[in-house]
């Protein structure tokens, strides 16, 4: 998972220790993809405690060898999927900064596969909320929230 961060120039890298807690402790709201044995794509997510019935998405990545496969949405439906059948799960929630048209697309067509869920988007960790001492020059992340979600056919 840190290499396929790493590798992809766009997601913030975490330490590879953090990806590994996430994979231990959350997996339950984290899928991994594997193709012909190679690590090829995952997705990072956890129930908000303050609302648990709502799964906030942190990164969706998908090692460049294996992209145009519909790697991201296949782990991303994989994702949600036992939760909303069980109720469990009503929202999604990720942020997505204003340059990141894949992810923007990825989150569109999921809100369309479930049933026309809606998407709105409003002002989440604007630029200010970010440390400005030259090291983490980070663009602001408008909060993208999508559901409620519906049971597929």
């Amino acid at each position: 998972m840190w290499r396929i961060a790493r590798d992809s120039r766009t997601l913030d890298l975490n330490s590879s220790y953090a990806y590994i807690l996430y994979a231990r402790d959350f997996m339950n709201t984290c899928r991994v993809a594997v193709v012909d044995g190679e690590t090829a794509g995952f997705v990072i997510g956890y129930a908000r405690p303050e609302q648990p019935d709502c799964l906030f998405v942190w990164q969706v990545a998908v090692d460049e060898r294996f992209r145009g496969l519909g790697l991201a949405a296949r782990m991303l439906d994989s994702l949600v999927e036992d939760g909303v059948a069980d109720g469990s799960i009503r929202m999604v929630e990720t942020t997505i900064t204003d340059d990141n048209a894949a992810s923007q697309r990825l989150f569109a067509s999921f809100a369309e596969r479930w049933g026309g869920a809606s998407v709105t988007t409003r002002p989440l960790f604007e630029r200010d909320h970010f440390p400005l001492d030259g090291h983490d020059e980070h663009a602001p992340e408008p909060l993208y929230e999508i559901g409620p979600l519906k049971a597929r056919s």
